[in-house]
């Protein structure tokens, strides 16, 4: 930007600042103010114009100058015509491999919805989509969205987009995405294909305000047990989680789950805030240190919090990372939480976002954040990024996800817990009780099924089908409704026009599972997730022990003290 352009903006600004502050209840100082100071800024930057020179510019001189040198000649002489813009791309790529699997770069095509993946809105019409059959089908058009509005019904499938064929054209999600999204008040037109009626129907879409939400489930076990899933953190998780907590308070709840099992993280802040609610004032909860100082910082608990007292579990396993570990060990470096589940995923570094000219963004680790106890969890990334993200297939083979022993610790990275209790750093969170990995009822068949749709195919269609679902309440559909063998049966044909093959053996294996997930889906798509995990849960091992533990304390023995468990 030249020095002219950015006079051109002061002037511009000055004129409308003129004619803000310009009214009778200002005084002729209050009116000059601005205009001095914007004379001030623009001597300096004269000044800087002319004086400053930035040091580190000679030091990256030579390399600059030899980098772009090599793209004119590949540009002007390589035998064969080049993308040179596509070149630079892939080696800002390769400069950043060599820094931390977390330091990422972020093209301008991609950064619109990279970015929407953790703010509380998104601009779009509103719809939660599958594609199935090569057709965008609406699973549930968003409560208060335009499509619900404009009469948009689950089961629809949208076959058009402003007059362009979307359906049997191989479509995908991110092209979803392009189309459906946009700015807030702009239009789409839809094209919609509906169970009884001859003709496509036209609907006219004014995009929207779309909310996002972290907190897939939250609901009362039994009369004393509450349970909040959070998947994300993100702008709106800590009011989401406060709302959801003082809900449950209020239905009598005395002892809490907080579930982050694959909570891949997002926002620091939100886990802070979340830690908050727990842990008693002048607690440390996180502490942070970069190579510059500027980015050195530590958080306490505060006074507020509606959730001081009372017991808390915290289920954690391999897929929980980044702001789902800073909570869990906070919570276990202040004693404040029993830990259960599987190692987390190990990601102790902090991001910053960085803006560049071109409309990209860097995503850059300044930071090291560490529990209160004093461990880094990162875990280590010397050997690479292929070895960084096939870490779970080594937990796999070694064992480590089947049996606590399998997990070996580095006694130099040995810290005490505020009670005394022994923990490490050096990779991830270890869970004050474990809970191995159960594979009795996975296979490869049901895999496929899923993978394939089929599963979630059958149960839209089943929704749609049966109407009179509706009528029942999610708990008398819970406690009444059953998979039958005929509903397995219509699965596995749907499966084998698919080309998956019949295995009796692993439908054996596997039909308690595949029940269990049948009628989740059914219920997710009938009532709320909510009803969803209520079934779900039955499957999920963690879970159910966590369960089994608040229950009967008296089963931690020897692995974690057992006072954790009562209300303080």
């Amino acid at each position: 930007m030249t020095f002219t352009h950015v006079l051109g903006k002061i002037v511009k600004y000055l004129k409308k600042d003129f004619n803000r502050v310009s009214d009778k209840n200002n005084s002729s100082f209050h009116i000059r103010l601005p205009i001095l100071l914007s004379v001030a800024l623009i001597i300096g930057i004269m000044l800087g114009k002319n004086f400053a020179e930035p040091k580190g510019n000679k030091k990256y001189l030579s390399s600059f100058q030899k980098f772009q040198q090599l793209l004119e000649y590949i540009e002007n002489d390589y035998v064969d015509t080049v993308d040179t813009e596509s070149l630079m791309e892939e080696s800002i790529q390769n400069m950043l491999d060599k820094l931390d699997p977390h330091t990422v770069y972020i093209p301008p095509k991609d950064l619109a919805l990279a970015q929407s993946e953790l703010r509380a809105t998104y601009d779009g019409i509103g719809v939660e989509f599958n594609i199935l059959r090569d057709t965008l089908y609406v699973v549930n058009p968003l409560p208060g969205g335009p499509s619900e509005a404009a009469g948009i019904l689950a089961g629809d499938k949208i076959v058009t987009v402003d007059d362009d064929t979307i359906a049997g054209v191989g479509i995908s999600n991110r092209t979803v995405f392009d189309m459906l999204r946009g700015p807030r008040g702009t239009k789409v037109n839809v094209g919609v294909v509906r169970r009884g009626e001859d003709e496509v129907l036209d609907f006219e879409l004014k995009r929207g305000a779309i909310p996002q939400f972290s907190v897939d489930a939250s609901y009362m076990v039994d009369d004393q047990i509450g349970y909040i899933k959070v998947n994300k953190f993100a702008e709106r998780t800590y009011e989401e989680f406060k709302a959801a907590l003082e809900d449950l308070k209020e239905k009598g709840m005395s002892k809490l789950i907080l579930d982050l099992q694959n909570n891949s993280g997002g926002y620091m802040s939100a886990a802070i805030n979340m830690c908050d609610e727990f842990l008693e004032e002048g607690s440390l909860i996180v502490s942070q240190k970069g190579q510059s100082a500027k980015y050195d910082s530590e958080a306490f608990a505060t006074d507020k919090g509606i959730y001081k007292e009372g017991a808390l579990m915290v289920l954690v396993n391999e897929g929980s990372a980044s702001a789902s570990e800073i909570v869990a060990g906070a919570l276990q470096d202040n004693d404040r939480a029993l830990i259960v589940g599987r190692r987390s995923f190990g990601k102790g570094l902090v991001q910053l976002p960085f803006d560049l000219n071109d409309g990209s963004e860097l995503r850059m680790t300044i930071a090291r954040y560490y529990t209160p106890s004093g461990r880094s969890i990162q875990k280590p990334y010397d050997d690479g990024e292929a070895s960084y993200n096939s870490d779970y297939y080594e937990r796999y083979t070694s064992g480590e996800l089947f049996s606590r022993d399998s997990v070996h610790f580095d006694e130099n990275l040995a810290y005490e817990t505020s009670g005394g209790r022994k923990v490490y750093g050096g990779g991830g969170i270890m869970p004050d009780y474990f809970v191995p990995l159960d594979t009795a009822d996975n296979s490869i068949y049901i895999n496929r099924l899923v993978a394939s749709n089929t599963i979630r195919e059958y149960t839209l269609d089943y929704r749609d089908e049966h109407p009179e679902l509706k009528d029942l309440t999610a708990d008398e559909f819970i406690e009444q409704f059953e998979v039958t063998k005929q509903m397995i049966d219509d699965i596995v044909a749907i499966g084998e026009d698919k080309g998956i093959r019949r295995s009796n053996k692993q439908l054996a294996k596997s039909e308690e599972f595949m029940k269990h997930l049948i009628k989740a889906r059914i219920a997710r798509d009938l009532f709320d997730d909510d009803a969803f995990y209520k079934v779900y849960n039955n499957t999920n091992e963690v879970y159910k022990k966590g369960i089994q533990l608040f229950l009967n304390p008296g089963l931690l023995q020897n692995q974690v003290n057992g006072s954790l468990l009562q209300s303080r």
